[in-house]
């Protein structure tokens, strides 16, 4: 199980950004995949979730409302980030749920919001 991100970039305040994560060597429907981020005090914090064999969602409340996560082709799902706000400024990575942890972490990808 290996995940690869890609799409991240520099962004003023209030502009969007659209990372993606892309499964190698799995296919990404029989997982639930989550995008994270460090946070203050711990190591990571859940961003948003996916379960793909029914498309639930779930989203951190610091994010509700200006992300939304979605399917993608090719085996890959992306990360809208609108409206984005200095402190989202982080390393995004994605990873899968598997029946004991979060498995096939990425290099992650680099999302700096800066006027």
């Amino acid at each position: 199980v290996q995940l690869v991100e890609s799409g991240g970039g520099l962004v003023q305040p209030g502009g969007s950004l659209r990372p993606s994560c892309a499964a190698s060597g799995f296919t990404l429907d029989n997982y639930a995949i989550g995008w994270f981020r460090p946070a203050p005090g711990k190591e990571r914090e859940g961003v948003s979730c996916i379960t793909m064999s029914n498309n639930s969602t779930r989203y951190a409340d610091s994010v509700k409302g200006r992300f939304t996560i979605s399917r993608a082709p090719n085996n890959t799902l992306y990360l809208q980030m609108n409206s984005l706000k200095p402190d989202d400024t982080a390393v995004y990575s994605c990873a899968a749920q598997t029946s004991a942890s979060w498995t096939g972490w990425g290099p992650g990808t680099q999302v700096t919001v800066s006027s």
